[in-house]
């Protein structure tokens, strides 16, 4: 009988489906969606019986994820969606072991704004656990990506985004104390954009 892999999985991001292969998620784990979106990557993981919250700051969004989650899992709570930001978060510290944040960061106002985020995330996350983050970066187009001030740069789409380089990264792990537990993969999208994924452990 063929699966259909669309209701099985959703639209989910496929570098976070590479996390599920390799097992680094595991349903014995607390899991967050920071900036969920309409739910695009909670669908195999409600329907699959996984811990998770999330959040965002659309109220339209956390509509949506509230009626994904009551079609996926008999056990939701519509609590465990919420409306808030990822820089002033109201989950206690150590409260996940694994974060999910797909295409969240790079919409930072500055560098300022960036690191709210980034140590908020790195606050709830617990001891041990893993910080999954996929987001906008200038590796591998520098040249195509004139700076504009505080981080942003103007992309050749048109749009504006705030961006990190290989070296902002790197002293983003060393600010966290973290480690990397896969290398860096960039991806250039049609010499428009490039996405990172970027996977941080936090020390025991």
């Amino acid at each position: 009988m063929e699966t259909d892999l669309k209701a099985l999985f959703g639209d989910i991001d496929i570098y976070l489906f590479d996390q599920l292969l390799k097992g680094r998620m595991t349903k014995d784990m607390r899991i967050l969606d920071a900036g969920c979106g309409s739910g695009r990557n909670l669908v195999y993981l409600l329907q699959s019986g996984y811990s998770v919250v999330a959040f965002d700051r659309s109220e339209a969004a956390i509509a949506e994820v509230r009626r994904l989650g009551a079609k996926c899992s008999p056990n939701w709570r519509d609590e465990q969606a919420r409306v808030e930001t990822a820089e002033q978060l109201s989950f206690r510290s150590e409260s996940f072991d694994f974060i999910i944040s797909s295409a969240v960061l790079h919409f930072a106002h500055n560098e300022e704004h960036f690191e709210q985020m980034t140590d908020e995330l790195w606050r709830v996350l617990a001891p041990g656990g893993r910080l999954f983050a996929r987001l906008a970066s200038t590796i591998g187009m520098e040249e195509a990506m004139p700076p504009l001030g505080d981080g942003q740069f103007l992309l050749p789409d048109g749009s504006r985004r705030f961006l990190v380089n290989e070296e902002r990264i790197v002293a983003l792990v060393e600010r966290l104390s973290g480690q990397l537990y896969e290398p860096l993969k960039t991806v250039i999208v049609a010499g428009k954009r490039c996405m990172t994924t970027l996977c941080i452990q936090k020390q025991n």
